[in-house]
Formats: C-alpha cells, structure tokens, sequence
C-alpha cells in the first residue's frame, strides 16, 4: 500500500487545502478542535487521560535529552536502504524527528510542514530524519521518492526507540481505540501496546543531543522556527 504520508504530502500540495499562518502548533490546535467538535465526550475525556497518564509514566524522565550522545542506528527507509545515523551525521547536523505512524492526523500535519520547509534545514547542511515503529513501504515508485526531502525510517519493534528512552505504554482504553481504528498491531507488527513520544532532537555532528523538545501531548510539537534555530547555533 502507498505510503499514506506521502500521499498526504502529494495531495495537500495539489490541493486547495490551506492552514492559517501561524507556527505548526497553531495548525495541529486547529486539527485538534476538529476533533473536539465532532469526538463524543466519553472519547475526548479517555483521550486526555491516556495523555496524563503517559506524562506520569516517567517516560520524560527517562527519554534522552540535552547534552546526552544520541545513540547510532541503521534503519530502513521506505526503499529499504538502511539508513546509519553516524554516517549522517559525517555530512552535517542530523533533525531527528520521532512520530507515531502515518495514521495519525497529528504527525501528518507536523511532517507536511517539515517537508515544505526542508530545503531551509538543506541549506544549512542539516538531514532531518523522521522515524516511526510502522513497517517500512517499499511501494513508493522513483518519482515519489524524490518529492520527499525527508528520510522517512521504520523502527521495527521500538528497538531504537526504547535506547532512546522515547517509548511508552498505551493506557489500555487507548490501545483499544488505535487498534479499533487504525489495527496498530498490523501497521506496527506488535502487540499494538507501544508508541514512541512525538519528540525532536537536534543532533551535532559530535553526535551529542544539542536540542530536545519532549512532551506526552501528541498534539503538540516542537516549532519548526526553533529546530532551524537550533541547528543554526550548531553552526555558528
């Protein structure tokens, strides 16, 4: 199946859908009272207490964060090619960028954003990577690979995810809607129990963590203006 990332980048690039201006989390908030308008009330108050009870996990404790060295991976894009962090790095700062699978409205927004605003990250001679525990899609013909300028991984099973301290525990009631909804299990080839934190980090080529934005709130990310900040300190 096609990547449904990619599709959303094709289709709201041809498209006369259109966001207010505004920093990426005045969109998701948009997104996020859609919901609200329509989700029954029982679901929105499930929906805010899985978020509280992620925060309280200790899984923002644990994650990785400035100043820590960001462990190496080799992982699989969407061709399948394995994709090294430390090789990456050689070539300039890496944007490592952490979301919980295509199905989700959230990360779709927040990497269509990344994607319009990449070529700003190239210029500076930073990569952002983007990784999420769904399989990698090998269904991507020539042409839709290159309108992508991000590198899209698979973390199959939250292997790196976990080194990273980023994973957590779905609260129960929660792991039951995804699986109702989007058969997490099938998509991630788990038990469907486990997400990663939607986290950033900007990483030196010292291969240590010089920005972190970590929050148990999916609908909430870091500002794409403060990740090109970021980097831009690296570079000076």
């Amino acid at each position: 199946m096609k990547s449904l990332l990619l599709s959303l980048i094709i289709a709201l690039g041809a498209s006369n859908v259109s966001f207010a201006d505004g920093g990426v989390n005045e969109k998701l908030q948009e997104k996020k009272a859609e919901f609200s308008a329509r989700a029954p009330e029982e679901k929105k108050r499930d929906y805010e207490d899985g978020i509280k009870l992620v925060r309280e996990s200790g899984v923002l404790e644990r994650a990785l964060n400035v100043g820590d060295e960001a462990p190496n991976f080799k992982l699989p894009n969407a061709s399948g090619d394995l994709v090294n962090l430390y090789d990456v790095l050689n070539h300039g700062p890496v944007v490592l960028i952490w979301y919980r699978g295509e199905w989700c409205p959230y990360c779709n927004i927040y990497l269509y954003e990344l994607q319009k605003q990449a070529d700003k990250f190239s210029a500076l001679g930073a990569t952002i990577i983007a990784i999420s525990p769904a399989q990698a899609d090998h269904a991507w013909s020539a042409e839709d690979k290159s309108t992508l300028k991000l590198q899209v991984l698979s973390d199959l099973g939250s292997v790196v995810a976990d080194e990273y301290g980023i994973l957590y525990k779905l609260p129960p009631k929660i792991a039951a809607y995804y699986q109702d909804a989007f058969d997490l299990k099938s998509v991630n080839a788990d038990d469907g129990t486990k997400l990663p934190l939607s986290a950033s980090y900007v990483i030196g080529q010292d291969r240590v963590i010089s920005y972190a934005y970590l929050n148990a709130d999916y609908r909430e990310r870091a500002e794409i203006n403060d990740l090109l900040h970021a980097v831009t300190r690296l570079k000076n």
